[in-house]
């Protein structure tokens, strides 16, 4: 793809008038850079989400108009904050003119599962937030969508000025806007979370292979090899049979992963020596969020959980090895 041409001088002015240039990272290592920053962004929204929860007394009846603006200013700031944090902090190279460089090819695109995931679980906290000042669900689902896709649409613009060490990916950037999409639809058509994407990560001895690519210790692995991630997509099977004779908290989980890839690009791994294939995975979960309970602390370390997929028994399918039960999958 060609690259599209907008002046940078104005963010080099602004962000790296004093910085010295030091020569770009091999390509590949632009995604994982990239995912990190993502997960920096989530992390700060769980926590702000926490405290929130943490500090709120009782459900309002009807919209607190004045904390909803207060919430709205800080959440601006701290948005600001954190961009012009990331742009200074995580960007070592000047900023040069805009380049598009897809790379929607790489890593058996479990890349762009990772940015849907990141900017669905960005929405669900915020939107929590939101909660709390008494508007809608459905209104509180908006704004969080809404906070989803501003808060990293910049991230995946200032990637756009980082040429060749990154570039504006679209492939990116569709996944940053599907996952908001599927938390608003649902709000939007059932007035409630029915299909919650969930995150496991289990370590793989490739990543002694590259330890310098996919991660030298689990603080580094569980970002970089992305053979150890899986994404799953759990459905809450309660909400969708609500007259069967099912536990609430009961769902089934579809999962997603890849195994084999030591590089980026498929070709590289084969030139390795391996054989990269894909995981599908079929497994049973729990649905935190519908486990009833009065304790605040409780709900909110619930919420929190609903983010990680549970250990249990899983069926796996990949084209190597057919249909693989595993009696307890993370």
């Amino acid at each position: 793809m060609g690259n599209t041409e907008i002046s940078g001088e104005l963010l080099r002015n602004l962000c790296h008038s004093k910085r010295t240039y030091s020569p770009p990272s091999h390509r590949c290592l632009g995604a994982f850079n990239r995912t990190k920053a993502l997960f920096l962004c989530l992390a700060f929204i769980i926590l702000h989400s926490t405290s929130v929860n943490c500090r709120a007394q009782s459900d309002t009846t009807r919209p607190n108009y004045r904390a909803l603006r207060w919430l709205l200013a800080g959440e601006s700031v701290a948005y600001s904050a954190s961009i012009y944090g990331l742009s200074k902090a995580w960007y070592k190279t000047p900023f040069t003119n805009f380049s598009v460089k897809d790379d929607a090819h790489e890593w058996q695109q479990i890349d762009k599962v990772g940015h849907f995931f990141t900017a669905y679980q960005i929405c669900r906290h915020t939107a929590a937030v939101y909660k709390r000042t008494g508007i809608t669900n459905r209104q509180a689902a908006l704004y969080g969508a809404l906070s989803g896709f501003l808060f990293l649409t910049p991230i995946e613009l200032l990637d756009g000025f980082q040429y060749p060490t990154y570039g504006f990916s679209p492939s990116d950037m569709v996944a940053n806007v599907m996952g908001p999409s599927l938390y608003l639809g649902q709000y939007a058509l059932w007035g409630e979370e029915r299909i919650t994407p969930k995150f496991s990560f289990s370590p793989t001895s490739l990543a002694k292979v590259r330890p310098e690519l996919l991660g030298r210790n689990f603080s580094e692995q569980w970002l970089k090899d992305y053979n150890g991630q899986t994404y799953w997509f759990s459905v809450n099977l309660s909400s969708f049979a609500p007259h069967a004779n099912l536990p609430k908290w009961l769902s089934v989980s579809l999962g997603y992963g890849i195994q084999n890839m030591v590089g980026a690009e498929i070709d590289k791994s084969r030139s390795l020596g391996y054989d990269p294939y894909r995981q599908y995975y079929l497994s049973l979960d729990i649905d935190f969020r519908r486990i009833s309970t009065r304790h605040k602390s409780l709900k909110t370390l619930f919420f929190l959980l609903n983010t990680l997929k549970v250990p249990a028994p899983a069926l796996e399918f990949n084209r190597k090895q057919g249909w693989k039960g595993h009696w307890l999958y993370f």
